[in-house]
This record gives structure tokens, C-alpha cells and sequence, in this order.
């Protein structure tokens, strides 16, 4: 069976296994592994695999799929790296190769849930994870940031430590949702307007999201009646 034939069979389901994919990740691996269980690393990059796999298949495009191999290389070379030695090298390859995979995802379940045609539920979902992979990509800038600028934020330190990535994502959420608890705030002028990016973001996707859904299910109805 062809990637083609297989995105035409698999390609809704998909924005629904990818969604419960990225959400065991962020909010069950990435915690567990922060209590220093090494075995949730492992399961992290084997779910991180998956990930990749499951974009290859529903990209259909020459770039993405080039993308999301380099983001694998990346992935897969940090990984080793960390079991020798912990350092901000493979932490950045990480953020690199976890940017990549953001990107590639939102710009691939875009598509897929704004093109024209029924809503399904599989859609819907897709919506949901496009709003988690946003995430996600600030979670690599926040990196970097912190990385270049060791005291780019207050409460948290950019360094290599199995607590980082929930730590991290517990920040992003923050932001995202303009939650703000305070316990973590951006000193820099970089990560402070990161951080109002994805505040922006994060309350005008909704309105956006249900404002094309609605339009793209009345477009559905005429052509149908």
C-alpha cells in the first residue's frame, strides 16, 4: 500500500491517534520521566517515532517528509548523547529536532482540518491538536532562550535534567491558556515577547477555529441541499 493510499484511508483517524499520542507525552511521560524514571525515556522516544510516523504518512509532501527525518536524526543522535553525557548540545538538539516536528505537524493538521468539507469528529480533534502543537513549538523557543540566555527566566533554569521538558510544557500551557500562576515569569526581552505571541494566540485561536468550522460545515450543507 502506497503513502498516498494510505493517507486517503488513515488520514482523519490519524488527527485523532496523533492528538492521544502528544497528550500521553506531555502529560504522562514527560512528568514520570521528571521523577528520574528512565524507562519513560525510552517510551518518550519510541512515542516521539510514532509521531514522526504518523506526519509522514499524512503530509504527502517531499519537504515534510525530508523535515521530519532530520527531526528523527536529531532526536535519535540527543538521545545517545544524553546517555553519555548530559549536556546543552543534545538539549538543543531536542529543541531543534522538537521546533521541526511542531512545525511540520501544525502546518500538516492545518491543512487537514481547514480544507473544505464535512467536520468530522476526527477533524474537531485534529483542532485540538493543533492547538497542543503550538504548544509545543513554544516549548523549543522557550528552550533556546534559555539556553543563550541562562537567566532569561525566573523560577526555572534551561539546563539538561529529566524535569526540564515538564517543567517546560507546564510553562507553555501557562502562557498559552493566560493562566500566569507566577512561579514562572520571563525575564528577557525575547522570551517576554514569546511569551505575548502565544498569550495572543492562545485567545484568538478559539474564536477563529469555531468562526471557519461553522463555516466550512454551512458550505458542506449548501452543496449537499
Amino acid at each position: 500500500m502506497t503513502t498516498e493510499q494510505l493517507r486517503e484511508r488513515w488520514g482523519d483517524s490519524l488527527l485523532t491517534v496523533l492528538t492521544g499520542l502528544l497528550l500521553v507525552m506531555m502529560f504522562v511521560v514527560a512528568p514520570l520521566q521528571a521523577l528520574g524514571l528512565f524507562e519513560f525515556q525510552v517510551f518518550e522516544l519510541l512515542l516521539a517515532i510514532f509521531l514522526v510516523g504518523g506526519v509522514f504518512v499524512m503530509s504527502g509532501s517531499a519537504i515534510a517528509v525530508v523535515t521530519m527525518l532530520v527531526a528523527l536524526a536529531m532526536i535519535v543522535t540527543g538521545a545517545i548523547l544524553r546517555l553519555h553525557s548530559p549536556s546543552i548540545l543534545d538539549l538543543n538538539l531536542f529543541a531543534g529536532s522538537w521546533l521541526l516536528v511542531g512545525i511540520t505537524m501544525a502546518v500538516t493538521v492545518a491543512r487537514a482540518i481547514f480544507a473544505p468539507g464535512r467536520v468530522t469528529y476526527h477533524r474537531v480533534i485534529g483542532a485540538i491538536l493543533f492547538y497542543l502543537t503550538v504548544a509545543v513549538i513554544f516549548v523549543a523557543l522557550y528552550t533556546f532562550i534559555g539556553t543563550l540566555v541562562p537567566d532569561a527566566f525566573a523560577g526555572m533554569k534551561i539546563e539538561d535534567r529529566p524535569s526540564l521538558a515538564s517543567q517546560l510544557i507546564y510553562f507553555s500551557f501557562a502562557t498559552l491558556t493566560t493562566t500566569g500562576y507566577g512561579d514562572v515569569a520571563p525575564l528577557h526581552p525575547m522570551a517576554r515577547s514569546l511569551c505575548n505571541v502565544e498569550a495572543i494566540f492562545g485567545q484568538l485561536y478559539p474564536a477563529t477555529l469555531l468562526a471557519r468550522l461553522v463555516t466550512l460545515e454551512i458550505a458542506h450543507r449548501d452543496r449537499d441541499s
